[in-house]
């Protein structure tokens, strides 16, 4: 994820200019829908070349519609839309800890690539921010590539994010 460095009234103009686009249209955070699916999938992908994994999804897109609107969905997403087209998304699921209870766990989030700097990301990011207040989960957590800079310098603009490199990453295919 992208986001521009200068002032927060610059900030606040590519904001505005995100919702309030100076040729007409419009912009809006809000949640997904199954409609989404086909572009957040194809956005999905765009994030898998970016990450040098470009034949790393496997999942289809049956399974993916299904498991975000099927009778017990188990991930929901924000997307950020520009003129009736998504343009980025977050994705999470909810996760339990033993030691802090629920959390949101934020799977992906990605703009695509001509849109960053513009602010989505901050509107994408501060959306999950208030969805975890008002559900009074205990906190967010997601993880980011070591190289992907501009993400981690992103992630560093938000008061109390703590980026720990102490643990490893498991998993298991089937």
């Amino acid at each position: 994820m992208q986001e521009i460095n200068s002032t927060n009234s610059e900030k606040n103009s590519k904001v505005s200019e995100f919702l309030n686009p100076p040729l007409g249209g419009e912009g809006a955070v809000r949640r997904a829908v199954k409609e989404d699916c086909k572009r957040m999938m194809e956005l999905v992908q765009e994030l898998a070349v970016y990450e040098r994994e470009p034949t790393a999804v496997t999942v289809t897109f049956d399974h993916f519609v299904e498991s975000g609107f099927g009778q017990k969905p188990v991930w929901w997403a924000y997307v950020a839309e520009l003129d009736g087209k998504v343009e980025g998304f977050a994705l999470w699921y909810i996760r339990y800890s033993t030691w802090k209870g629920q959390r949101l766990y934020l799977e992906d989030f990605l703009v695509s690539e001509k849109m960053r700097g513009l602010g989505i990301g901050k509107l994408l990011f501060d959306k999950l921010i208030e969805e975890c207040k008002e559900k009074k989960y205990s906190g967010m957590a997601w993880q980011v590539l070591d190289w992907n800079e501009p993400a981690i310098n992103f992630y560093k603009k938000y008061p109390n994010v703590n980026i720990d490199g102490n643990w490893l990453n498991c998993s298991i295919n089937f």
